[in-house]
């Protein structure tokens, strides 16, 4: 069991405001913090390339500890700049020819989507999107069924930005591996509130980002890819990091997942990613999952209750994310009135998931995402502010 008010008092954020929004950026703890202030205050102290060099030995280790959050072998792990920057830098090894189909599912985000539509423009491959069920998760039946000779990929996203359902990702895993197809899997939004092993889950890559439930810095990421598909992929724009210049006119990929990193990065943000994986680890990702879901489940009970407040949330299986639109008021208004009471929110609209949204009919929602440090007393006080103008 979570420990609450130690969780909290290692949280400088929590004394000052009402956060909501971690599925944008959580709010870090003071080691995280601390981590990435020291190591700054490191590279000031003897540079930026000794500081580096001296903290090599805690930079390795966050590879096994993302690999442990997974359940995943250090090879398989790259760590990068952001979840965006996994899933492109992956994709960018892959080759489409026309006719080639890419299967995905209505909630997709925009910055997995566009590169899509890009290889769609350039190459002639083809996306399908795959049916919903009637409570809005993908459809694995008819997913099952869309399976040929002729689709190249399946991409999912676990948990959508705009929607607190949570995707069957291990039943897509297993129907993909029965037909021999690369299973992408965006976990963005889950990594660090659900246990994820990519084990169970059956993909053959995984993306995530360091700030939103894993509560590390902006700026991190990470990308598993399984050893077995690693070697049929070359990624566009290698650097130094990612290959070594072995003559002059030739180079040699890495043999592990490092060859999706550039040789530039924060190494500070990494250390803090570390700690902040560690931490999650420690409290125990299935306790994690419990409270969220608990603080999930009474924040739309509070929300149902008031006329005008609608709850927009599909999925048999839901997560910390919690949408909802104010009769006669925008979702960037409500945003912006409930932050004046020191209270994050934020506002979804159409243009980062227009598969989901616009099929929807909705505009945009309001996204209210709760973590394990917010309290029962600061889900009341939202639905107080919520109701002043009912």
């Amino acid at each position: 069991m979570i420990d609450v008010a130690a969780v909290r008092a290692d949280t400088p954020g929590c004394a000052q405001v009402v956060h909501l929004n971690n599925a944008g950026a959580a709010l870090p703890s003071r080691a995280v913090v601390q981590t990435v202030v020291a190591h700054l205050e490191r590279e000031a102290a003897i540079g930026g390339y000794e500081a580096a060099t001296e903290a090599g030995e805690r930079t390795e280790a966050v590879y096994d500890s993302v690999a442990s959050l997974v359940g995943a072998d250090r090879d398989e792990i790259a760590v990068v700049e952001s979840a965006t920057r996994a899933w492109t830098v992956w994709f960018s090894a892959l080759r489409f020819a026309p006719g080639d189909r890419l299967l995905t599912h209505r909630v997709e985000y925009a910055s997995n989507f566009l590169p899509m539509l890009q290889a769609a423009a350039r190459d002639g491959a083809e996306i399908h999107v795959v049916p919903s069920a009637p409570t809005g998760e993908i459809d694995v039946d008819a997913l099952a069924g869309m399976l040929d000779e002729r689709v190249r990929l399946v991409a999912l996203t676990h948990v959508p930005s705009q929607s607190g359902l949570v995707n069957p990702a291990a039943a897509v895993g297993a129907v993909t591996r029965a037909a021999g197809v690369p299973f992408v899997l965006d976990a963005c939004q889950s990594a660090g509130q659900l246990p994820l092993s990519v084990a169970d889950v059956g993909c053959d890559v995984l993306v995530a980002t360091g700030r939103k439930y894993l509560r590390g810095p902006r700026g991190t990421g990470f990308l598993y890819v399984r050893r077995s598909y690693l070697d049929t992929l070359v990624p566009y724009g290698v650097d130094l990091r990612g290959a070594e210049w072995s003559a002059p006119s030739e180079y040699r990929l890495r043999p592990d997942a490092r060859r999706f990193e550039h040789w530039e990065r924060s190494i500070a943000c990494v250390l803090g990613l570390g700690v902040a994986v560690d931490q999650a680890l420690a409290l125990g990702v299935d306790d994690i999952r419990m409270r969220v879901q608990q603080l999930a489940a009474g924040l739309r009970d509070r929300l149902a209750r008031y006329s005008g407040i609608v709850v927009r949330d599909e999925g048999r299986e839901r997560c910390g994310i919690v949408t909802f639109t104010v009769e006669g008021e925008k979702p960037g208004d409500v945003v912006a009135r409930l932050r004046t009471r020191g209270i994050n929110t934020y506002a979804i609209d159409a243009s980062t998931a227009r598969l989901d949204l616009g099929a929807r009919a909705i505009d945009a929602v309001v996204r209210a995402s709760v973590h394990y440090y917010n309290t029962d007393d600061e889900l009341d006080r939202v639905v107080q502010v919520l109701a002043e103008r009912r």
